[in-house]
């Protein structure tokens, strides 16, 4: 009888000791990953194995979502709470450690598994497995967790926030993505099979990329990703105009990071979580309502140029910076010029202010706001970087709600964006761009108040949301025209921070 490749390959090891056939997942021939042209590429194994050589980086052992950005045709996010830290310790360490994915293994499709495993830990959820130098990790935000940050992250409250993040300790989260829902849902049975009654489920979130010509767009409509930084030890090929982060940006103890940690914490990275509803609706309705009376342009051409230039770039993808009156969907497929920008146009001599123009880009754009590039005075350095990982949750709009223009209050209709941030020191990433860019009407320094970033920014302190704010900058021949917001367009729905760490760790010390 002839054995499959499988069964071959089971079989080997069973008989070297080095696994047990039951234990071994099958593999793909088709990627779990996506690849939308505007985005930069993920390096090739062979690229990968060279750059992390060189900057001495393990990729066996870190974690596989924390450096390939946004990329997933669909995740699930498990949040859960450990209600029997004995059972789950000993299955942490061998049916859990055994399932989780290496980032050697998602960038390959000849080794990836149906389905990829990730978890990551809150730091009640290493306390509670008893781990002793949790506080070791030196963060203090990891510490306090993102309930005690809302208000700091411009939160109205919590009385928006998902109950399991407002009001139960969350412990853990599993990432689990594939590209079926079938085989997500699979190995959520699987894992929860192992784990039997030592945990307790307390949210989940289902993201997935968007349908079609949408792929790697989020809910409003633009592409996503395309400002992600490269990574020096993983990332060998930058391309123009992508920033390249020192390892220590993203992961513990790298070359970069320069707070002491645990020796056992080596390559793993804080993942800050969001959940942000996203008012489709609303936000189209505002365009069209504001939209800016360009000389030359159609009105649908005005309403986009809006849109574009709250966003910062057109819905193909294209920097307004490089096409300030009509979108180039070819610029915008070009990753050797989509990225390509500093917001300073150095060869417009004279002519051009950096500290007062905006004809191209304004102040308050949303990645003028999350990533200044130029715009600050200090040279670009390895703070404030974040690799994003999120993914849209939540179902396309629906004809009745695009024509009341207001988003249903049907919970199942409810979408957004399963926000993801991973980088080393939260208050150098996440929480210091949301809160000293993006929410800052005073940011970029030097230009007065130019207002929050009109995306994502918030005013709020307090309930129950939808607190005015003003902005500038927006209408191209008046950049000084105020143009007042009266409703978020993103609705933080809360979220916590998470340790990810190292798979090695799995097993010392939070097995142990």
């Amino acid at each position: 009888m002839k054995l499959t490749y499988l069964s071959f390959v089971a079989a080997l090891l069973v008989h070297q000791g080095l696994a047990n056939a039951s234990a071994l997942q099958p593999r793909r021939s088709s990627s779990i990953l996506i690849n939308p042209a505007p985005q930069p590429d993920l390096p090739s194994p062979s690229e990968a194995r060279t750059a992390a050589t060189s900057a001495g980086l393990n990729l066996d052992d870190i974690q596989g979502d924390i450096l390939v950005g946004m990329k997933k045709k669909r995740e699930l996010f498990f949040f859960f709470g450990i209600t029997d830290v004995a059972t789950f310790k000993s299955k942490l360490g061998t049916d859990i450690h055994d399932r989780v994915t290496s980032t050697t293994k998602l960038i390959d499709v000849a080794s990836q598994p149906v389905t990829a495993v990730n978890i990551a830990f809150s730091h009640s959820g290493l306390t509670t497995l008893g781990v002793a130098d949790a506080d070791q990790l030196n963060d203090d935000n990891f510490k306090a967790g993102q309930l005690a940050d809302a208000a700091f992250l411009g939160d109205p409250g919590t009385g928006n926030w998902v109950q399991g993040f407002a009001g139960t300790s969350v412990h853990g989260v599993l990432l689990l993505a594939s590209d079926t829902q079938a085989n997500i849902d699979d190995e959520l049975k699987n894992i929860q099979s192992a784990l039997g009654s030592s945990i307790t489920e307390i949210h989940r979130l289902q993201g997935a990329a968007r349908p079609g010509d949408q792929e790697g767009h989020e809910h409003f409509g633009y592409m996503d990703g395309i400002s992600q930084p490269a990574v020096e030890g993983f990332d060998k090929s930058p391309k123009p105009g992508q920033f390249v982060a020192k390892p220590g940006a993203i992961l513990l103890s790298e070359d970069g990071d320069n707070v002491a940690r645990p020796s056992w914490a080596k390559s793993g990275s804080f993942l800050a979580f969001r959940q942000l509803k996203q008012r489709v609706p609303e936000f189209n309705k505002f365009v069209s309502d504001h939209a800016v009376s360009v000389p030359g342009l159609t009105q649908q051409e005005n309403i986009d140029l809006t849109g574009a230039r709250m966003v910062g770039r057109w819905k193909s993808g294209a920097p307004i910076d490089l096409a300030p009156l009509r979108d180039d969907p070819v610029l915008a497929k070009d990753d050797q010029r989509n990225n390509n920008f500093t917001f300073a146009h150095p060869e417009l001599g004279s002519a051009f202010d950096l500290n007062t123009n905006q004809t191209f880009c304004p102040f308050t754009a949303h990645i003028a706001k999350s990533r200044p590039r130029a715009i600050l005075s200090t040279p670009e350095v390895s703070i404030a970087h974040i690799m994003r990982a999120g993914i849209p949750y939540g179902p396309e709009v629906t004809a009745d709600e695009a024509s009341a223009q207001k988003s249903s209050d049907d919970s199942s209709l409810e979408r957004g964006l399963a926000f993801v941030a991973y980088q080393s020191v939260l208050n150098t990433g996440f929480t210091f761009i949301q809160h000293t860019w993006v929410d800052n009407v005073n940011f970029p320094p030097g230009r007065g108040t130019v207002g929050v970033d009109p995306i994502i920014g918030s005013t709020n302190s307090g309930p129950p949301g939808d607190a005015q704010r003003t902005i500038t900058g927006i209408d191209p021949t008046n950049f000084q025209k105020p143009i007042v917001i009266n409703e978020d367009f993103v609705v933080s729905r809360g979220g916590e921070y998470f340790f990810s760490p190292p798979i090695s760790a799995l097993i010392t010390p939070l097995s142990k």
